[in-house]
């Protein structure tokens, strides 16, 4: 079964910092570009950042620039996504993507 989970998602103050983390299952995650998107809430989906099979290219809104880092580790099977300087506009359900499947999603509150 092809499956994507999130975890690491919380409350944290603003200006802190949390690791997203999606665990793949079921296909050859590492053939795969991965992304991650967001959902905040009564809001459409954004794009967030995108990372290459092998994690040698990456792209980010402009939103989370410089804030934001995209990682993957294939032997692990895993995702991540580092994020710095929290701020309350990046509430949101984060959700990990392969083009096929999309995960259940993780909420990020950024609240003092």
């Amino acid at each position: 079964e092809v499956q994507l989970v999130e975890s690491g998602g919380g409350l944290v103050q603003p200006g802190g910092s949390l690791r997203l983390s999606c665990a793949a299952s079921g296909f050859m995650f590492s053939s795969y570009r991965m992304r991650w998107y967001r959902q905040a809430p009564g809001k459409g989906l954004e794009w967030v950042s995108s990372i290459g099979s092998s994690g040698g290219s990456t792209n980010y809104a402009d939103s989370v620039k410089g804030r934001f880092t995209i990682s993957r580790d294939n032997a692990k099977n895993t995702l991540y996504l580092q994020m710095n300087s929290l701020k309350p506009e990046d509430t949101a359900v984060y959700y990990c993507d392969s083009s096929d499947t999309r995960g259940q999603g993780t909420q990020v509150t950024v609240s003092s």
